[in-house]
């Protein structure tokens, strides 16, 4: 029996990756919102709120500036719409932004029959249609909706920080239930994954400039 398949036999295991900066060689939110509004739609979004937005910034709120600039790019427009963006953005991102190393480590994963989900504060309109194309479950950043358009506020909170942790394991409880003995690998590279580090059996931290091998130390071919 080789290492793969005797830890596949007593746990099951799941390899949870951040995008931005980890499994992608940039940021991917703000490109996409570009794309969708323009430079003059980012721009527009942030002197909507000017007393909001300022407050904000002096208070380090990066959740709430999320909130301010996507809700004020995204808030009205049909959902089909952003999201037919938001597919081909996500074979841009799949053809072009990918880091070879850590596309071959989750690799690795799945041929190891682990479950792989990206977890990550972007959003939802391109990381779901990049799961499909990646095969990976997807655990993400969403705006409220109001039928077929968006809202203004984002729907859960920004997937960043504790909310990744608790989003992750949450997920976990609903596939593998809640007294499932699961071993995590997580992928990461700032601090707004410290949390999803933290719960991991086996935590990866990329630094500028470093990269990891397709199979982790002591694993067999």
């Amino acid at each position: 029996m080789s290492s793969v398949d005797s830890a596949i036999g007593r746990h099951p295991t799941v390899a949870a990756f951040d995008l931005d900066g980890t499994l992608t060689v940039r940021d991917c939110v703000r490109p996409f919102l570009v794309r969708v509004g323009g430079r003059s739609g980012l721009a527009t979004a942030v002197l909507r709120h000017p007393v909001r937005t300022a407050a904000a910034i002096i208070r380090r709120d990066r959740d709430e500036l999320k909130e301010i600039v996507v809700g004020g790019v995204l808030h009205g427009r049909h959902i089909a719409d952003v999201e037919a963006l938001g597919a081909s953005f996500a074979a841009d991102v799949q053809s072009g932004w990918l880091r070879p190393d850590v596309l071959a480590r989750l690799r690795w994963h799945q041929r190891a029959g682990h479950c792989t989900v990206i977890v990550s504060a972007s959003l939802d309109a391109y990381v779901r249609p990049l799961g499909r194309l990646l095969g990976v479950a997807t655990l993400c950043t969403e705006l409220d909706r109001d039928g077929d358009v968006y809202g203004s506020t984002l729907r859960g909170g920004n997937c960043r920080g504790d909310a990744k942790a608790e989003r992750l394991q949450r997920w976990i409880a609903t596939e593998f239930g809640s007294s499932a003995a699961v071993k995590i690998y997580a992928y990461g590279d700032s601090a707004g994954d410290d949390a999803l580090l933290a719960i991991a059996d086996h935590p990866y931290r990329f630094v500028h400039g470093s990269t990891v091998p397709a199979v982790p130390d002591g694993w067999e071919q």
